[in-house]
């Protein structure tokens, strides 16, 4: 009986083992899967495509990736408060036509149009969490809607043509004024940090959104707060949270980084183009999406969102470098996104069980 006793103890003794060896291995695929996906992308590019694992195709993809970047921080922001905002890849646009206009157009400086267009972001921000938190629209519904109103009202001003130095007004006349060298400088000045001009200032921005609002979100009360409502927002009224004015400051960040994504895109190409914003709302919406999988936080977060920028990049660059037809990069993008977050949320609902 005895023997019987210590073979069963035994036996129990393998199964906990087994069992939290299978554990370990779960977290471990949980926890650091997507970032090992990204170094075997990176390791898989740079074997197969020439030129690839140089600085300078560091740099480009980096810049590729900044506006990209900026607009999925803002993207988190309302992630974060259980909300979503469609209206980020147009607030860019509007940013950047109205940088352009202000310059061009009425022939002010760089820092009234960099002003302006904080503006822009700021008050249709606020608008959406007006429209979300007091008349009840759906956040998706009224983003969307934004969407569609700031697309048809940045073509107003000029009758849907793009804002270059030198252009016919549609009164006739030629425009007056051109762009400021110090605004294109915030677009195409680049740093000597590790090479002599070679980090450009669109990624210096990018870096140093992504540590405030990652600081932000996770060590002041106002970000905890955020998070609490995302999670909870009836518990968090009970508490005595104002629920509605931390959603709408959620969204007038995303507003706000979504100008500052539209100043930096308009200062990169020297000209309001009309149709150079229409793949930031997907690519953005990917990268903030991508960030529910980087360390296994399966939760809005803005070291996740930037991992998730530079993921984009690189697959994006990769394809490209390997001549991978255009038509079929959205596809792979999204085939990636797909098996990334399923295996990412199966392995976390298996844990949890």
């Amino acid at each position: 009986m005895d023997a019987t006793a210590g073979k069963d103890k035994e036996k129990s003794v393998l199964d906990g083992g087994a069992r939290k060896t299978g554990m370990n291995m779960r977290d471990l695929a949980i926890r650091y899967g997507f970032l090992t996906l990204l170094v075997g992308l990176i390791v898989f590019f740079s074997f197969f495509t020439r030129g690839f694992a140089s600085p300078q195709a560091a740099v480009f993809i980096l810049q590729s990736v900044s506006i990209t970047g900026i607009l999925a921080l803002g993207v988190t922001a309302t992630l974060v408060v259980g909300g979503f905002d469609l209206s980020i890849g147009s607030i860019a646009t509007s940013a950047m036509m109205a940088a352009a206009y202000v310059m061009v157009v009425m022939e002010q400086n760089a820092l009234v149009a960099v002003i302006a267009c904080l503006a822009i972001g700021a008050i249709v921000g606020l608008i959406n969490g007006l429209i979300i938190c007091y008349m009840r629209v759906p956040d998706l519904l009224a983003t969307l809607g934004m969407m569609f109103l700031l697309i048809g009202l940045q073509r107003i001003p000029t009758e849907g043509r793009s804002i270059a130095a030198g252009m016919t007004l549609p009164d006739g006349s030629t425009a007056p004024g051109q762009f400021s060298a110090s605004f294109l400088a915030l677009g195409r000045h680049r740093f000597d940090f590790f090479l002599p001009n070679l980090v450009p200032a669109s990624v210096v921005v990018l870096i140093v959104l992504a540590i405030l609002i990652w600081f932000f979100l996770e060590y002041t009360r106002f970000g905890r707060m955020m998070y609490a409502v995302g999670s909870n927002a009836r518990a968090a009224e009970f508490a005595g949270a104002p629920v509605k004015a931390y959603k709408i400051w959620a969204y007038v960040i995303s507003g706000i980084f979504a100008s500052i994504g539209g100043i930096l895109l308009a200062a990169r190409l020297g000209r309001g183009d009309i149709a150079s914003g229409n793949n930031l709302l997907l690519d953005a919406v990917a990268a903030a999406l991508i960030g529910f999988a980087v360390l296994g936080a399966a939760k809005p977060n803005a070291f996740g969102t930037a991992i998730g920028a530079l993921f984009v990049g690189v697959l994006l660059q990769g394809l490209t470098m390997m001549n991978v037809p255009y038509y079929t990069q959205d596809f792979v993008k999204g085939a990636v996104l797909m098996i990334a977050l399923m295996f990412t949320f199966a392995l976390s609902a298996r844990n949890a069980r």
